[in-house]
C-alpha cells in the first residue's frame, strides 16, 4: 500500500506531522512519559467518552472497552498519546499535558538520558498560554518541567498535589479516595492490576475532574475501565490460576508488573514468561533485568526479539541468566515454549496450591497467549 501511495504522488506525512495538523485547531489533552502514557491516555478517552463529555482519541494501545485505537466525536478534544521516541511528540500544542516518567529509553535516538530528559523539558515547554502540566510527583529534574499551571500526582505520598488515599485491594481490583482540587474523590474502584495503574488512574482522574465532568460519573467510568490489550490484562482470573498478559520490556515496567502482581494476588506462586526486546536494551540493562526477574518464584527466558536490530555478538538470555540469583530458571525457544509450558505448568495444575502466570515482552510473545490459554484451560 505504501508504495502504491509513494509511487502516485500522494503526501506521504509521519503520525506526529498529522498529529500537528489535527491538533492546531482543537483543545488537546497530551499524555507523555517513557512508562504510563498508553494506559493513562486510555483511562482519560474512555472517562469522557463513557461520560458523554466526547474526545477525537489517538492512542498507542487498544482500548478493551472499545477493541480499538482511535474513535472521534463531535467535541473538539483530542485526547493525544504523546510519543517521545523520534522527538514526534514536540510537534503537539497541549492545553493540558502529562508527564509520567523521564527514565532513560530510546537511547538509540537520544544518545544520552540528559538528552531524552531534555526533550521533556522542551515538552512541558509547549503548553499552551493558561495549559496546565501534571507531573508525576519526585521526578528527576522535575523542577526543571516549566509550564503556566503545574500539579504533581502520586499513588500515595500525600506531598503531591494530587495523591490517593485508603487504597485496599480485594481479589484483584484496588479501592481508593483520590485527593483533587481540594476535595476527595471517595470510593474509586480499578478493576486492573498494577500499583502503578492506581497512579495512572490518579493523572485521568484529575483531568476529567478539570473538565468539571463530576463526580458520580467518574466512578462509574473508571469502575467500567477493562485496560489497555496488553497493560495488566487478564487471559484467565479464578481461585486456581491467574493468568496476565502485559507488554512490559524495560526493568522498571518489569519490577512494577511482578511486585503488582503478587501483592494483588498473596500467596500464589509467581511463574513468569520474559521475551526480551531488542539486542541494545538486553546489553545496557542486563544486570537490572536480573534484579528484576530475581522477583518472580520461575522464570522462563524465550530468545531476544530482535526487532530492528542485528545480533549482538556476545548478546542473548543467557547474559540475563548469569546476573541472576534465582535459580528456578530456564531458557526456552519459542517453537517450545507451549509444550514446556504443558508438562512443567499445566500438569501440575491439579495441585491445591493456586498459581499466577505471567507474559511479558515487546515483541512476538503475544502470539503466544491463545495457545497457553488453551493449554491452561485443559483444551
Amino acid at each position: 500500500g505504501w508504495a502504491y501511495y509513494r509511487d502516485n504522488n500522494y503526501a506521504i506525512l509521519k503520525r506526529s506531522d498529522v498529529l500537528e495538523v489535527i491538533s492546531a485547531g482543537s483543545f488537546n489533552i497530551c499524555i507523555g512519559g517513557t512508562h504510563g502514557k498508553t494506559t493513562i491516555t486510555t483511562m482519560v478517552a474512555h472517562l469522557l467518552r463513557h461520560t458523554g463529555f466526547g474526545c477525537n482519541a489517538f492512542l498507542g494501545g487498544i482500548s478493551v472497552n472499545y477493541d480499538t485505537n482511535f474513535w472521534s466525536s463531535d467535541n473538539n478534544v483530542s485526547v493525544i498519546e504523546a510519543d517521545e521516541y523520534d522527538r514526534s511528540f514536540l510537534k503537539l500544542s497541549p492545553d493540558i499535558a502529562v508527564v509520567s516518567a523521564m527514565d532513560p529509553d530510546h537511547l538509540d535516538i537520544y544518545g544520552t538520558a540528559e538528552s531524552l530528559e531534555d526533550a521533556f523539558i522542551a515538552f512541558a515547554g509547549k503548553v499552551r498560554a493558561e495549559g496546565l502540566l501534571l507531573s508525576k510527583f519526585g521526578l528527576k529534574r522535575g523542577r526543571e518541567l516549566k509550564a503556566p499551571q503545574q500539579l504533581t500526582y502520586s499513588a500515595q505520598n500525600e506531598a503531591a498535589d494530587i495523591h490517593t488515599r485508603n487504597i485496599r485491594m480485594n481479589d484483584g481490583s484496588y479501592h481508593f479516595d483520590l485527593a483533587v482540587d481540594g476535595k476527595l474523590i471517595d470510593k474509586l474502584v480499578l478493576n486492573m492490576g498494577g500499583m502503578h495503574n492506581v497512579e495512572n488512574a490518579a493523572a485521568a482522574i484529575a483531568i476529567a475532574s478539570r473538565l468539571k465532568i463530576k463526580d458520580d460519573a467518574i466512578r462509574l467510568a473508571i469502575a467500567e475501565f477493562k485496560g489497555v490489550k496488553r497493560r495488566f490484562e487478564y487471559i484467565i482470573k479464578n481461585e486456581r490460576l491467574v493468568f496476565v498478559d502485559d507488554y512490559a520490556h524495560h526493568p522498571e515496567e518489569l519490577r512494577a508488573l511482578i511486585t503488582g502482581a503478587r501483592s494483588l494476588f498473596n500467596g500464589r506462586k509467581c511463574t513468569i514468561v520474559f521475551q526480551p526486546h531488542l539486542f541494545s536494551r538486553t546489553k545496557d540493562l542486563a544486570d537490572d533485568f536480573a534484579a528484576s526477574l530475581d522477583l518472580a518464584d520461575e522464570i522462563i527466558l524465550l530468545p531476544i526479539y530482535p526487532a530492528r536490530e542485528l545480533p549482538m555478538k556476545g548478546v542473548s538470555s543467557e547474559m540475563i541468566v548469569e546476573r541472576m540469583k534465582n535459580k528456578h530458571i530456564a531458557v526456552v525457544a519459542k517453537e517450545k515454549l507451549v509444550e514446556y509450558l504443558k508438562t512443567n505448568f499445566a500438569a501440575k495444575q491439579n495441585r491445591e496450591f493456586p498459581e499466577l502466570l505471567i507474559t511479558a515482552g515487546a515483541g512476538d510473545i503475544d502470539a503466544m497467549v491463545e495457545p497457553i490459554k488453551n493449554i491452561l484451560n485443559g483444551n
